[in-house]
């Protein structure tokens, strides 16, 4: 796995229109974890990939007319098999992290790589998405070395509030002990 223009090698590629320029002279400097399942609490049928493209079919489930005409988007998605699927190159900014800030710094979607796993805040992620999230944090930290691992937070932290991804249902210890 390598990083090469600000694509991952060996992963799906699903293009997603929601995303735009960094700032200039902004660096990436956070990684930001989320959680992700449409419907909520119910994985696979590609309905994430569809709804960070823009086509979301909103009349195959009532949940999706609640979010139609949403246009988000994340770098990165993990499915509860590890398969990691890219949207958004790292050099571009992707529409993960709305309304955020950390360490002071708001916009967070200006210097922040965000990675949706699948799952809700409450169900235990798989020992599948936990090594692909390892294995993609240390080459986002071998490319980009003002990510350290002070500078990984989740959207819960970044937003509180407003945000409670990716929950208590995520082991931070386990992973931040996975990548020392």
């Amino acid at each position: 796995m390598m990083i090469h223009d600000g694509w991952l090698s060996g992963v799906n590629i699903c293009p997603s229109p929601n995303s735009n320029s960094r700032p200039e002279s902004v660096d990436i400097s956070l990684l930001v974890v989320h959680n992700i399942s449409l419907p909520p609490g119910e994985f696979g049928g590609g309905y994430v990939q569809a709804f960070f493209q823009n086509r979301l079919d909103i009349n195959a489930h009532p949940y999706f007319e609640t979010i139609a005409g949403l246009q988000v988007s994340a770098h990165l998605f993990i499915e509860r098999d590890g398969a990691i699927t890219q949207f958004v190159p790292f050099t571009a900014r992707a529409w993960h992290a709305g309304a955020s800030s950390f360490d002071g710094v708001s916009n967070c979607n200006d210097y922040s790589v965000g990675v949706e796993l699948e799952g809700t805040d409450e169900l235990p992620y798989t020992d599948a998405q936990y090594l692909a999230l390892e294995k993609v944090t240390r080459q986002l930290m071998l490319t980009y070395p003002k990510l350290t691992l002070e500078r990984i937070t989740g959207h819960e932290h970044i937003a509180p509030g407003r945000k409670t991804d990716p929950g208590p249902a995520f082991d931070w210890q386990r992973f931040r002990r996975a990548l020392l």
